[in-house]
């Protein structure tokens, strides 16, 4: 049976865990989105953020991006390979709409898809 949940299990947490993605990852982008993930040898999703303040000022608007990211990757996590993933935004990422930032995701996701069948 599909879960579509997000909990502790599904998430990087600690340094060490953000620390593997970012030794050799394999990236992949759209205008404001990159991505950037590393095989996970327990073949389950698990996803970091990093959203930098320097790249969008508002705590409201890191919140929503944040949020945003997060039901996507909770909906198409059944579909993508085994991978740890950090997901990072680029400066004007706070004047898109939740929509957009959606339609970039899933371009993303695809890609991702694309590359590991």
């Amino acid at each position: 049976m599909v879960t579509y949940e997000f909990n502790r299990e599904s998430r990087l947490l600690t340094p060490g865990q953000f620390q593997t993605v970012f030794t050799k990852p394999l990236r992949f982008g759209s205008n404001h989105i990159t991505v950037l993930i590393t095989p996970n040898p327990e073949k389950t999703n698990r996803l970091g953020l990093a959203i930098a303040k320097k790249r969008v000022k508002l705590a409201v608007q890191r919140n929503r991006i944040k949020r945003q990211i997060r039901e996507s990757f909770r909906l198409n996590q059944h579909n993508l390979p085994g991978v740890d993933m950090v997901v990072m935004v680029k400066s004007g990422t706070d004047k898109l709409d939740n929509q957009e930032i959606r339609r970039q995701l899933e371009k993303i996701w695809r890609k991702i898809i694309q590359r590991h069948n």
